[in-house]
């Protein structure tokens, strides 16, 4: 190779390095879509909105959020999944796509663990075990003594199959050795509803969609799957403090980019998500759902999937859950 060819391929290889570093360091140059994988209105949509108007002033372009529902989340992440590695299709995530759905269904069209960019978490809510006021237990140990003693004879509620509430009591169940029936709805309202009314005596409930009801007596709450108590609900003990160790039970939420995606990009998108939290919209609407912020890093977000995936995975397959 004479010196001539030797510069030219030298200066082409280079170029070609610094490509995605050019890109990133002019990005974003173009509006962003953010894929919601649930309908438009309720939780995920609203502080992904929140998140999106916040990180706005500091990206310095426009976020517009597409839903794109249906599958327990499959079909807004395989859109993702499959889409550019650029950093303009982003997309919310949460515990059915980054724990439970590569053990629920068969055969997913993406691998959660390959074919995604982890950009960072948003947060967390825990979820609590709430009876109907007139159910004869007044706390938890009742609680624990009367599904003890009526096996099989307790129904509870759940917003659906592989929902964070339905695996939450199979998780319950496998730790305290009862057998409480399943009764699955279709989304929270109806089976909060059904609580409420006496229909069914009792579920694990999220903060974010039950935090009202809850505050309001409309349901007792029993105990809580946090690490701590709630702020919120601060005469509420934790599972861990009435005798039910390792029950931490939570539903939480991130961003996805497709795999590929360049580092710059990732650290871009991670600081200006960690900066969104300061906003007073995104802190109301925390409050609001109960919701724990969590800034970090795309490797933390990362590491707390995987090890969410690997602690739910023997629970699903225990319980013979399937959704196809």
């Amino acid at each position: 190779m004479d010196r001539r060819t030797l510069l030219t391929t030298l200066a082409a290889g280079a170029t070609a390095a610094a490509a995605p570093w050019a890109r990133a360091q002019g990005y974003p140059e173009q509006l962003i879509r953010w894929i919601v994988p649930y309908p438009a209105g309720g939780g995920t949509d609203v502080i992904a909105r929140t998140l999106a108007e916040a990180m706005r002033q500091t990206l310095g372009q426009q976020i517009i959020i597409d839903n794109r529902p249906g599958a327990s989340t499959n079909i807004g992440a395989d859109l993702v999944a499959k889409s550019k590695p650029d950093g303009y299709t982003i997309l919310s995530a949460d515990n059915a796509l980054l724990a439970f759905n590569e053990y629920l269904y068969s055969k997913l069209p993406f691998n959660p663990a390959k074919d995604f960019s982890y950009i960072g978490a948003i947060g967390k809510f825990p979820l609590a075990l709430v009876v109907n006021p007139a159910f004869p237990a007044q706390d938890f140990k009742s609680f624990l003594a009367y599904v003890k003693a009526n096996p099989g004879k307790v129904n509870y509620a759940s917003p659906g199959n592989g929902s964070p509430h339905h695996l939450a009591m199979e998780l319950f169940k496998n730790h305290t050795r009862t057998f409480i029936t399943h009764i699955p709805y279709r989304g929270a309202a109806p089976a909060m509803a059904d609580v409420m009314g006496g229909q069914v005596p009792c579920m694990f409930l999220d903060l974010a969609s039950g935090l009202s009801i809850m505050q309001s007596k409309k349901v007792r709450v029993l105990a809580i799957g946090s690490g701590a108590r709630s702020k919120l609900l601060p005469d509420v003990p934790t599972l861990a403090e009435v005798g039910v160790p390792h029950t931490e039970v939570f539903a939480f939420q991130g961003i996805l980019g497709p795999a590929g995606l360049s580092p710059a990009v990732v650290n871009r998108l991670n600081a200006d998500l960690n900066r969104a939290f300061g906003a007073p919209a995104v802190q109301k609407h925390f409050n609001d759902f109960g919701m724990e912020a969590m800034p970090g890093s795309p490797e933390q977000f990362a590491a707390l999937s995987r090890a969410e995936s690997q602690r739910w995975g023997p629970i699903i397959k225990a319980a013979n859950i399937k959704l196809d």
